[in-house]
């Protein structure tokens, strides 16, 4: 937030009468297990009263609300050898998101602790949750009620409805989201009103009107239409980032470039991007030499949107990243999949982040629900390029397209994966696997179809696929097969 935000923020809040579940104020007060209890207790506070945010604030009077000031200096402190905040961070469950704010107002040193509400359980501090009653921190346990009230909260909140800028002035909104994207995308004429403007964002709950004709941005609304998400504190970790390699290793660098715009208006951008630094393979068409990149653009544009709409935003770390190898394509993002990477064909996503989704697939960013990854696989078959590989380690997913490569120059993994990828694209397509159509995804030559029985009888001993009751007995050229969980 800006000094001015800040001031606004301070006057409002000493106007309260008293101390509430979700507003705490302190003068010096720095012991760190006291600030981690009340983190612990005015977020699950908040979350009572149905309140994006709750605050601590040094440097005010509790009875009299004076601004008086403080000695506090979080930025210094420490526990342990440890920064204050990251030592309050490691202690808190769920790692529930907190700022701090160190400013002056009106010439007194003031901190600002300003806390996100719980989304679906009580946060805990050191092994136990707390809850403001009067002026008193106290264990929720011994508050049966109200711990009950948060587990069954029905205005639970997503990240995606949760505030990414608080109480600001209709034009700032207009000066922070790309609004005319917005109406472009949506294809809504462009209202010359700016109140119609303001309240179309609102219905897509974009934004939300507060009091005093103030409104706060959703981080739906930044993540999506952001001029420049560095402007939002919270979402400051959440740009997407393109990086080039000379070869097939991280050890050199070409370039290194990162977006700053919210995810719909800059897509088609990305993706072109992405595209011009692929190199090209040339082939003739219609008796024309012509070039064709080597990675089908379907499947980067599926495999870029899962990464957006997919990530989990409460996991620390980078924003999705998308690095272009000699030799492949790797498209990381941060959180681990909902279903298994081996189901991600046939089963029906289960998106983490359910509004960003709905709003792409609205604006015909990503393709229709359950569908995306059937069509990477599809065009990477059309390709005859080596078969996706989909991966997690370190609390992300990746997904690694591979350049062209001859059969006789994949390894066995490489065969086996693009044998099972294959036998459900036909599954899910009502139709089974055979050794003919396994020839044809690898191009091998019929009268080379014992081949093809290799990676089949390989893919079986994965415990992948597994044969069909069809066909001529004992024929594994004409035997027909089925993906395991079939």
């Amino acid at each position: 937030m800006k000094q001015a935000e800040l001031e606004k923020l301070v006057s409002e809040l000493v106007k309260i009468p008293n101390e509430t579940e979700w507003v705490e104020f302190k003068l010096n007060n720095s012991n760190p297990e006291e600030i981690g209890k009340d983190i612990s207790a005015l977020s699950n506070g908040a979350a009572l009263h149905e309140k994006d945010r709750a605050y601590i604030i040094f440097g005010i009077d509790n009875k009299t609300h004076a601004i008086v000031g403080t000695t506090f200096k979080p930025r210094m402190a420490k526990k342990g050898g440890e920064e204050l905040e990251s030592w309050l961070s490691h202690l808190l469950e769920p790692r529930v998101n907190f700022l701090i704010f160190e400013f002056e107002y009106q010439t007194k040193p003031v901190v600002i602790f300003e806390i996100c509400a719980t989304v679906d359980r009580p946060v805990s501090f050191s092994g136990e949750a707390y809850i403001r009653v009067g002026s008193y921190t106290k264990l929720l346990k011994n508050y049966s009620e109200k711990e009950r009230r948060i587990w069954n909260n029905p205005r639970h909140r997503s990240f995606e409805g949760e505030v990414a800028s608080l109480r600001i002035s209709a034009d700032k909104v207009l000066t922070l989201l790309d609004y005319p994207s917005y109406f472009e995308l949506t294809k809504q004429p462009l209202p010359n009103s700016r109140d119609v403007i303001l309240e179309k964002l609102t219905q897509d709950k974009l934004i939300e009107k507060e009091q005093s004709s103030f409104y706060s941005i959703k981080n739906l609304g930044a993540l999506l239409f952001a001029k420049n998400l560095q402007e939002f504190e919270t979402l400051r970790n959440n740009t997407v980032r393109v990086i080039e390699y000379v070869g097939e290793d991280r050890t050199q660098t070409i370039r290194e470039q990162e977006g700053k715009m919210g995810y719909a208006p800059s897509f088609q951008r990305l993706i072109d991007y992405i595209n011009s630094k692929l190199p090209s393979n040339e082939m003739i068409q219609d008796a024309l030499r012509v070039e064709k990149k080597i990675y089908p653009e379907i499947a980067i544009r599926e495999l870029v949107a899962n990464a957006l709409i997919h990530q989990d935003f409460l996991e620390h770390g980078n924003g999705p990243m998308i690095e272009i190898f000699k030799n492949r394509l790797e498209i990381t993002n941060k959180g681990v999949p909902l279903i298994s990477t081996d189901r991600f064909i046939d089963s029906a996503p289960q998106a983490r982040n359910e509004k960003t989704a709905s709003f792409m697939r609205r604006v015909g960013i990503c393709e229709q629900r359950g569908s995306g990854i059937d069509k990477v696989v599809g065009s990477i078959e059309v390709y005859q390029l080596p078969a996706p590989d989909f991966a997690v380690a370190d609390k992300s997913t990746k997904a690694v397209l591979y350049a062209p490569r001859k059969l006789t120059k994949m390894g066995k993994r490489d065969k086996i994966r693009a044998c099972y990828q294959h036998c459900c694209i036909k599954y899910v397509a009502n139709d089974f696997m055979d050794n003919a159509s396994l020839r044809k995804r690898f191009n091998i030559k019929d009268s080379n179809y014992p081949a093809a029985s290799k990676i089949i009888r390989d893919t079986i001993e994965s415990f992948l696929i597994k044969p069909r009751d069809t066909g001529p007995k004992h024929s594994r050229k004409f035997a027909k097969y089925s993906p395991f969980w079939a």
